[in-house]
């Protein structure tokens, strides 16, 4: 069987819940080897258990670290590269919502949100394109959402630092073309997670009427559009904002 990722070296942020999770797995079923940074103690020790006995012949590696702190960030990476010689793809899925109006916004909202969403990115970006630039190749995938490209009441810092990451994409994009290196993002609409396992069925309700499709999306609809972009599939896709929404935006 023809795995699509087969060896090839990944970083998954915000990889333990999630969309993240489930681009953790699906990297594994297709055959790569991969690091998972994240928070939890509890899910990080779960997911690499999980991983290392399906999973035998091939390398995972869990980092607990504040993808906002360069220093951290820095570290974690070197460690990666110690443990698997090459860093091939990443993934950058950490993110965070403190929704309010921006009149009720306070500053260490905005502030903490625009740091783990978007500083998070030129950190481990910043990071990992010296690497890239030498090995002459490699993948970039920014999990943006819906909400940068149209904006949501209530979202005023979670919009801004999805936008700036779509900007930051395109823009590095460019940079790194000429040597091999793909930076595109993916917008997710509305899918079910447990981020949106609390909202009211008024709620559910009232997004569904915004999607052509009429449901929620899978997380796991999203993990394969991320397999395609990590992928040799996509070797000549660069600079793009692939939305998985249903058609909501369109």
């Amino acid at each position: 069987m023809q795995y699509h990722l087969q060896d090839k070296a990944a970083v998954i942020t915000g990889g333990t819940a999630g969309i993240g999770r489930e681009i953790v797995m699906a990297f594994a079923r297709e055959g790569a080897h991969v690091a998972i940074f994240g928070t939890n103690a509890e899910r990080a020790a779960e997911i690499l258990e999980h991983l290392k006995k399906t999973y035998p012949n091939q390398k995972f590696f869990v980092k607990l670290a504040d993808v906002s702190d360069k220093k951290a960030v820095d570290q974690a990476l070197q460690e990666v590269l110690a443990e698997f010689g090459k860093i091939d793809v990443l993934v950058n899925n950490a993110g965070i919502t403190r929704d309010g109006l921006l009149m009720k916004m306070t500053e260490e909202d905005w502030d903490r949100v625009i740091a783990v969403n978007l500083k998070s990115v030129y950190n481990t970006c910043q990071a990992l394109v010296r690497p890239m630039l030498k090995a002459r190749g490699g993948k970039i995938i920014n999990i943006t959402s819906v909400v940068g490209l149209n904006g949501n009441a209530g979202q005023t810092n979670y919009a801004a630092s999805k936008a700036g990451m779509i900007g930051f994409t395109q823009s590095l994009a460019k940079e790194v073309a000429s040597r091999g290196i793909c930076v595109n993002c993916i917008a997710p609409g509305f899918i079910k997670t447990p981020m949106t396992d609390v909202l009211t069925d008024a709620q559910k309700e009232g997004i569904l009427k915004q999607v052509p499709m009429g449901r929620l999306g899978d997380a796991e609809e999203i993990a394969n559009t991320a397999v395609f972009l990590a992928s040799d599939w996509s070797n000549y896709i660069t600079g793009q904002v692939l939305t998985v929404d249903g058609g909501m935006v369109m």
